[in-house]
């Protein structure tokens, strides 16, 4: 019988998928699912599917959380947004026009308006005010084709997934291939939909509590907000399986949530060494953008690093940055080839990752996670 390596899956026995049978997994994944005790050396950092393989397939599909469960994902990612039915779903943000083909089809020209979500403005269609049923008649499509025309030749095979829908396709692949297939959701614009009366959070953790996979799965809940992880920490207490990761931008800008009530936390000061302290009381992940941790110089290469990584790990938090991808657009100078600036660059953005990865990451995100396996097994 074909068995599966020990593999853990986190620096504090997060999960452990200790050595087991296909044919157990198959009739019950509680054993490999569950954690063990703290493991004598640390794992390799944990590779998280960024809206799945999306540099190769139209983001936030079955088909990119497929492909990047088949290139060896720990996680895939579904951001989540509310339908005006209050159904949670899986796409990037609110407004969709970038991310399927509604601004193709006619019976929905008169729902194009103006919307400002999280101090950005936009106008075309927007999730809350589509039924699941109309959102189900649209189809993905590539974001950004000029980079990824391999993505864009997909464009129109694929519907929008509910939460769902992931979590189901996520199950039945761990129970396929004999492994542990951790889900790493964030909820989007959580101020905006409760103002909206979608309110993400009560169906969010109800979608958890109603199915057996993520009740014993690892989960890293998302957010840029802070109230919710506030709130989400304080419901659902410390599990074994579920952790709570803080995201954060760069610079004097606010999270959504204090922005709205008026407060004056910002970014830059949740990421100084108070700030991360704090932010241990609640939450178990930091999750700065790449270029927080080591920054670019004027000519696009690599600068030395902030002292944000050791000040993360000095507060008792885990450390898991965002976004490497790679066409050499999204690339460091340093490993750029001369290949033009839609290309793709395998091996600079492994070289790129393989750097980060000095400072001691305990995951990242990809949009290639088959790159991101190649970079951890230096």
């Amino acid at each position: 019988m074909t068995t599966i390596g020990k593999r853990y899956l986190s620096r504090r026995g997060f999960i452990a998928a200790a050595t087991t049978t296909a044919a157990a997994t198959a009739a019950g994944l509680a054993g490999s699912l569950l954690p063990t005790a703290h493991a004598a050396t640390p794992a390799r950092p944990l590779v998280f599917a960024h809206r799945g393989a999306s540099a190769l397939r139209p983001e936030h599909t079955l088909a990119a959380y497929a492909k990047a469960i088949a290139d060896g994902a720990d996680f895939v990612e579904p951001d989540l947004v509310s339908t005006k039915d209050g159904v949670l779903v899986a796409r990037h943000e609110a407004f969709l026009a970038e991310t399927t083909d509604v601004a193709q089809r006619p019976e929905f020209a008169s729902r194009r308006v103006r919307k400002t979500i999280d101090g950005e403005t936009h106008e075309g269609w927007f999730v809350d005010d589509f039924t699941l049923a109309e959102l189900k008649t649209l189809r993905a499509i590539e974001r950004i084709p000029a980079s990824r025309p391999g993505s864009a030749a997909y464009d129109g095979m694929f519907q929008v997934v509910t939460f769902e829908e992931v979590i189901d396709f996520v199950a039945a692949q761990s129970a396929t291939t004999g492994r542990v297939i951790g889900l790493v959701p964030e909820l989007k614009h959580s101020t905006y939909f409760a103002r909206a009366g979608l309110p993400l959070e009560d169906r969010f953790m109800a979608t958890l509590a109603a199915h057996e996979y993520t009740r014993r799965a690892p989960v890293e809940i998302q957010s840029f907000e802070v109230a919710n992880l506030r709130m989400l920490r304080e419901k659902l207490g410390k599990r074994t399986n579920l952790r709570l990761m803080q995201l954060v931008g760069v610079g004097p800008v606010k999270p959504s949530d204090v922005a709205a009530a008026g407060g004056s936390l910002t970014y830059a000061d949740m990421a100084t060494p108070a700030g991360l302290r704090d932010i241990a009381q609640y939450a178990d992940v930091f999750s700065p953008p790449t270029r927080a941790l080591i920054p670019l110089k004027k000519d696009g290469r690599l600068d030395a690093p902030t002292p944000l990584a050791s000040d993360a790990r000095a507060a008792g938090l885990r450390l898991e940055t965002w976004t490497f991808r790679p066409e050499n657009r999204f690339i460091a100078a340093d490993f750029r080839n001369g290949a033009g600036e839609h290309a793709r660059n395998e091996g600079g953005s492994i070289a790129e990752m393989r750097r980060y990865l000095q400072l001691g990451l305990d995951g990242f995100f990809t949009d290639d996670p088959a790159l991101g396996v190649k970079a951890v097994a230096a």
